[in-house]
Formats: structure tokens, sequence, C-alpha cells
């Protein structure tokens, strides 16, 4: 059992090797919606010092966010994703994280 695991592992680990160097295609890709960061921010009313601390991102990667130079990647844009569509959901979490920056 073990040995199979590893010799997926080892598999896995060639097959994307093969996709850096462009020799091979993912075999699935997921695509996401463009997301208005500069909206979701102002639909929150912070400024963007504010929602940059939120997010353990620093002010100018923030404007780059908003202003189109840079996009999120990994878990910053599926958490502005969650954001976005749920802003009730993520608004409960960071609530108690402003009242400790502000006291």
């Amino acid at each position: 059992m073990k040995d199979e695991l590893f010799n997926e592992l080892v598999t896995s680990v060639r097959e994307g090797g093969a996709i850096l160097r462009g020799e091979r295609s993912p075999s699935r890709a997921f695509p996401m919606d463009k997301i208005d960061i500069k909206q979701i921010r102002e639909g929150y009313a912070l400024s963007q010092s504010q929602f940059a601390s939120l997010l353990g991102i620093s002010v100018s990667t923030l404007q780059n966010w908003e202003q189109g130079r840079r996009s999120p990647e990994g878990p910053a844009r599926v958490l502005l994703q969650v954001a976005a569509k749920h802003p009730n959901a993520v608004w409960d979490v960071v609530r108690p994280a402003l009242k400790r920056q502000a006291g």
C-alpha cells in the first residue's frame, strides 16, 4: 500500500514537472471570476490600511491588486471570492479583529 502511494506521488511530481516545462498540458483548470477588490473593501467600509492588515498583506500589494497591476493568488484569491459572495460570513470573522486593532 505505501509503495503504491509513493509511486503515485512520484508520478504526480513528474507530471507537474512536465507541465511546468511546457511539455504537457494540465489535465484540468479551475477558472475563477475576476474580483473587484476595491468594491469588496469599500463594501466593508474599510481603509486600504485596515483591509491590508486584515488580509496580512502590505498596503502596496493591495493597491497593486485594486489598480489591476497584479492579481491575488492562492488563498488570498479564494478569501476575496468568499468575501465577494458571502460578505456576512467574512464580516463575522473580521469584526473581532477590527475591534482588537482599534482597542
